[in-house]
């Protein structure tokens, strides 16, 4: 019995021990097997979810930066529906106050001969020589802006010379502002500008030469003889300045105001056709709607919007307004404002409103320098548009965009003689061809 206890109590063999021992590797073996198995997928895992990520990023990205170019304008300010070749270079601002050859030509010294966007720099002998020394022979008009003369640069080429005689920071502003617009705007619908000069004070413009001068010497002429503009080409006139002002406000990015729009800045070619011109007090617009901004009050009155006049406040809607008055101007050969006429017709605009709409004193109101020789059709048509952009209230202001693609259809309709058909007084008057 004492032998079993001893057997009983003694202490486990080494062989015992050994199996013990391997029986614990062999388990840990087991564990470190399965958890070498599970790793790989791991790793695994953590490569690629954030290789997955960079990707779904980069791709968020492109497709971000796809639509806002899809929502963009057309580079350089390409326009559409007939302004294809105008292009506005929104970068390509002319310093005044660099360290170059610019800096002296505006500041007195030797110019150079162009700017790097083809604007010719001109020394004032130059243009003194263009002018014959400033002849009074030719000078064709003169304002509050200065003398504007007809010239013939060195090579041949005729041109307006525009010398301001504005003193003060808002003369040197509107020559500034006009310099810088002009050299980036490019729009066969708006006057060339061909260079300037700043020779120590003298400031001058010149631009491409308008030989029918400006609409409104042709229909107000000074003495009182009328120089007929048929219908036709009144309404191709409307059609191209509205096309100006579409370039300017929905082709260009922010948008120009052009602040100052009215017949006495519309020029004529040789083929009747308008430009618009004198950008003196353009402003450029916000990226706000409609391009709003706060500025002093400034243009011509009979042309401002009721809005501007007493806010200050302006937008693209503001040149809408002003170009409603000017097709007012077309279509009965008013003035916008005439203390001659009879109480009640002294502001064209609070005169014609009521009248447009009405399609029997809408005849009656037509320029009777026409002598008739209008579509009736495209009258009542032309009314309604003119009636929509002087309307008080703004937001009620067509797009430039809407006016131009209701003018077209007319303009066309004349150009091949679809309206003749419906012309006033045919027994009296034989339609045009």
């Amino acid at each position: 019995m004492v032998t079993m206890k001893t057997n009983a109590t003694e202490p486990p063999t080494r062989t015992h021990i050994k199996g013990s021992r391997s029986h614990s590797l062999h388990d840990n073996q087991h564990h470190h097997n399965r958890d070498h198995h599970i790793h790989p997928e791991t790793t695994i895992l953590v490569v690629l979810v954030p290789i997955v990520i960079v990707i779904l990023l980069l791709a968020i990205s492109l497709v971000v930066a796809f639509l806002r170019r899809a929502k963009s304008p057309k580079p350089n300010g390409t326009a559409a529906n007939g302004n294809k070749s105008c292009m506005f270079n929104a970068h390509s601002i002319i310093s005044f106050n660099g360290t170059t050859d610019m800096k002296r030509c505006i500041y007195g010294g030797r110019p150079p001969s162009a700017t790097s966007k083809g604007i010719q720099v001109f020394t004032y002998k130059e243009l003194q020589s263009a002018t014959d020394n400033f002849n009074q022979t030719n000078l064709v008009t003169k304002g509050g802006f200065g003398y504007v003369y007809r010239g013939l640069l060195r090579d041949g080429t005729p041109s307006v010379i525009k010398m301001l005689h504005r003193e003060g920071k808002q003369g040197e502003r509107a020559f500034r502002s006009e310099v810088d617009l002009l050299s980036r705007l490019h729009c066969p619908y708006l006057v060339d500008l061909l260079g300037y000069c700043a020779d120590n004070q003298h400031k001058l413009l010149v631009f491409e030469y308008m030989p029918n001068g400006t609409l409104y010497d042709r229909l107000h002429p000074c003495d009182g003889r009328p120089q007929l503009l048929s219908w036709g080409i009144r309404m191709r006139i409307a059609l191209d300045c509205a096309r100006a002002l579409e370039f300017l406000h929905e082709h260009t990015t922010p948008s120009v105001i052009h602040r100052d729009f009215k017949s006495t800045n519309i020029l004529l070619n040789e083929n009747f056709r308008g430009k618009v011109s004198d950008f003196g007090l353009a402003k450029i617009g916000s990226y706000k709607l409609n391009g709003m901004i706060s500025t002093r009050v400034l243009g011509t009155t009979g042309y401002l919007a009721p809005e501007y006049a007493s806010t200050g406040k302006l937008t693209t809607k503001s040149d809408v307004y002003s170009y409603g008055v000017v097709l007012l101007e077309l279509l009965t050969g008013r003035v916008p404002i005439d203390t001659n006429r009879p109480p009640g017709e002294h502001v064209l605009v609070s005169w014609a409103l009521p009248r447009l709409t009405n399609r029997a004193a809408v005849v009656e109101m037509v320029d009777p320098n026409l002598h008739g020789q209008f579509s009736r059709k495209d009258l009542i048509q032309v009314a309604a548009i003119a009636a929509m952009c002087v309307q008080s209230a703004a937001d009620y202001r067509p797009l430039m965009t809407d006016v131009v693609q209701s003018l077209i259809p007319i303009v066309h309709s004349i150009s091949f003689g679809c309206s003749t058909s419906s012309f006033r007084f045919s027994k009296r008057i034989s339609p045009r061809s």
